[in-house]
This record gives structure tokens, sequence and C-alpha cells, in this order.
């Protein structure tokens, strides 16, 4: 049977399974994934329920790695550049978050960092990680280049699209 759409905005099948869709419901969910980075939500009413799901973003492969504590090492290394002191920076070859979560420099405490001001980065190589959902997100250089900027300091919560290490 084909598709119905009535004056409140559902669409379904109204063959066996009898199931309604309200199809405003799954465009603001879509949305809310959209806005929030996101790659799934569901959501339960009763006996229904809607998954809406996309693909994840192609620029940070998602690696599951067990979740590792970052207490501050007994001393902590100088932050390169400090958020607040650093001059105005050019944003336009910064590497952005492609996810909201906590940004890690180490791989694990008492490790160096995985890049200091000044190194030169091939493409691909991991700049950080991001902790999103308790999954370790290793963020890769998108090209080869040189460090000229860290904007975050270790175990800082970030948003999607903010400008984390610049390139030179």
């Amino acid at each position: 049977m084909a598709d119905k759409a009535d004056n409140k905005g559902t669409v379904g099948n109204k063959g066996a399974a009898g199931m309604n869709v309200d199809a405003k419901m799954v465009r603001q969910l879509a949305e809310m994934l959209a806005d929030t980075g996101l790659t799934e939500i569901e959501v339960t009413d009763g006996d229904r329920s809607i998954r809406v799901a996309r693909g994840a973003l192609a620029a940070a492969p998602v690696t599951a790695v067990a979740p590792v504590a970052m207490p501050a090492p007994a001393e902590a290394p100088a932050p390169a550049a400090s958020p607040a002191a650093a001059p105005a920076a050019d944003l336009s070859n910064a590497v952005r978050s492609p996810m909201v979560g906590t940004a890690y420099l180490f791989p694990e405490p008492g490790a160096d960092p995985f890049v200091k001001v000044g190194d030169t980065v091939k493409a691909g190589d991991t700049l950080l990680i991001v902790e999103a959902m308790k999954v370790m997100n290793p963020i890769a250089a998108p090209r080869d280049g040189t460090v000229r900027q860290i904007l975050i300091e270790n175990a800082q919560p970030i948003e999607y699209d903010q400008p984390l290490i610049v390139f030179g």
C-alpha cells in the first residue's frame, strides 16, 4: 500500500504493521543530530520507538580504546601557548574539533605529548585524542605541516568546531 500523510505531519504505511511515523519528530531528531554532533538518537513512547542515525564523520576515525584516567603529572610541563595569553592567531589553518568531548594531549599519564609547538607532522599523524562518551577518538593531522600553536590544555573540555591546533 502507498504511504499517506495526514494533516498532523505523520507518514506511515497503513498496512498490517499499522505504525504511523511522525515525520515532524523525525526531522527534529535529525536536526538535533546535526546540532549536537551525535550519530544516533532513539526516542521511545510506550510501545513505539523512533531511531534516527547518520554516518560518522569521515575526518575523525573512531577507535575504541579503554579509557585512561589522566591525572596531572607530578610536574606538568608548561603549556606551549596559554589560550588567555596567546596573541590573536590566524585560525584558517587550525585543526578543529569534530565533536564535543575532552581533549587529551598525551597518550597516557607521564608520556610525552603527541605534538609540541614547532613539531613537523605528516598527514595522518595523531595530534591529540578526544574522549566522547567513553570512546577515545584520535584526531589526525589533515595535511603535512608544522605545529605553530596549541590552543587547548590537556584534559580540557572542548566544543564542536573549536580550533585546537594551528598549522603553519
